[in-house]
């Protein structure tokens, strides 16, 4: 029995949360908490959540996000309470072989519009979790391999997106 830490088993459930919500979706952000503390605080969810393990998280997700323009902008808005351990983020993206960044438009809308019609075009849910003490870890799934049992994961797959969920804990 392979044994998975509590981020990573975090993350993947939140990737699994967002997929069985479809693509297409707009970017959504998770407070990661103590099970356990979730459970103390609101005895109702032990039916649903069962006994938590020691060092088990839960996702809860934030409704209502502001408007950026970018996620780094997104995420500089946000700051958490001592409560939270980590936060997650998940967002789609499309993933193009380097050349096809090549010759694109300078107006940013073209630029978009061509980089979504290019044949050979990817699209991807990234999802970045980490922890308020420095652990972080990437889940990552292709539209065209649309699986759980699919999803990679690794800690160098989105290093800005890590930097900027990191710094909401800087606050």
């Amino acid at each position: 029995m392979t044994v998975i830490d509590p981020l990573t088993q975090a993350a993947l459930e939140v990737e699994r949360h967002v997929a069985r919500a479809g693509w297409d979706q707009p970017a959504r952000l998770f407070a990661l908490v103590s099970t356990a503390d979730l459970v103390a605080h609101e005895p109702g969810l032990r039916d649903t959540l069962g006994d938590p393990a020691a060092n088990a998280l839960s996702a809860v997700e934030q409704e209502g996000l502001d408007v950026a323009d970018t996620v780094e902008a997104l995420l500089a808005q946000i700051a958490w309470p001592d409560e939270v351990l980590g936060a997650a983020f998940a967002v789609e993206r499309i993933v193009v072989p380097p050349e096809a960044e090549s010759g694109l438009p300078s107006d940013p809308d073209a630029a978009v519009e061509a980089l979504a019609a290019h044949p050979q075009r990817q699209d991807v849910r990234l999802l970045a979790a980490v922890l308020r003490t420095g652990e972080q870890i990437c889940a990552l799934r292709q539209r065209a391999h649309d699986e759980d049992n699919l999803v990679g994961t690794g800690t160098e797959i989105a290093p800005g997106l890590i930097s900027a969920l990191l710094a909401t804990f800087d606050a």
